[in-house]
């Protein structure tokens, strides 16, 4: 006989509850690989139904081999980019690029759509040394509030001059959850901005999972790896 005071025997878990702990295992396993699988066989498919169609039918793979090879296409346009970019690196190359934007600069229309899609081409792709420094701390957007940063560079020029500190001073970009493609600049005295160890990745992956992964989650109180 059982008394108030006696505890309550441990139930094991049913046999549904296994299942469903297995089901949400699996998934977590198979989703990112499968989803991964997909986005690139999506992409390698839209690449070789717009680069295809532009080769003479009689130069088609399909017509060798018998059936349509997935990827030809993006062989070909990394080929064709290599020699456009091997190209435009050279006198020629830049003149005839400098001819080509005169023209386009006279028209209205054209000309706004181009320099915007050649900006936002330059700021992705472009292989320079601009890029994110340091993942740093800073108390935004009020004191006692502390946000995630990213140290882009040391302000320059008339930013620099006229503002009221006499310190050196950060443009910090703060990202947004979970799309740390949009986010604020901001310009912070660097006597206010606290360095962080983690790299920009474990900082990024941070901002994306609104917290949820730490890049030290097994031991906070060690660095991170």
């Amino acid at each position: 006989m059982n008394t108030p005071f006696d505890e309550e025997p441990h139930r094991r878990p049913g046999l549904f509850s296994r299942l469903r702990a297995s089901f949400l295992t699996g998934v977590v396993v198979i989703a990112p690989v499968w989803l991964t699988i997909w986005l690139i066989w999506s992409v390698v498919g839209w690449i070789d139904s717009a680069v295809l169609p532009l080769i003479p039918q009689r130069f088609q793979p399909s017509e060798y081999v018998g059936i349509n090879l997935r990827g030809v296409g993006v062989v070909i346009f990394l080929i064709f980019t290599i020699l456009v970019g091997w190209i435009a690196k050279g006198i020629l190359g830049r003149s005839l690029i400098h001819f080509a934007e005169s023209l386009v600069n006279r028209m209205p229309v054209v000309r706004s759509v181009y320099s915007g899609i050649k900006q936002i081409s330059e700021t992705v792709f472009a292989q320079t040394e601009r890029s994110f420094e340091k993942a740093c701390l800073i108390q935004y957007p009020r004191r006692g509030i502390w946000a995630i940063g990213f140290v882009s560079t040391t302000a320059r020029g008339e930013v620099a001059q006229k503002a009221e500190t006499g310190g050196e001073l950060l443009s910090i970009f703060v990202p947004t959850t979970p799309n740390p493609t949009s986010g604020f600049l901001l310009f912070f005295p660097a006597e206010d901005v606290i360095m962080l160890d983690m790299s920009i990745e474990d900082a990024a992956k941070l901002v994306i999972s609104a917290g949820l992964v730490y890049p030290n989650d097994k031991d906070p109180i060690q660095p991170p790896e």
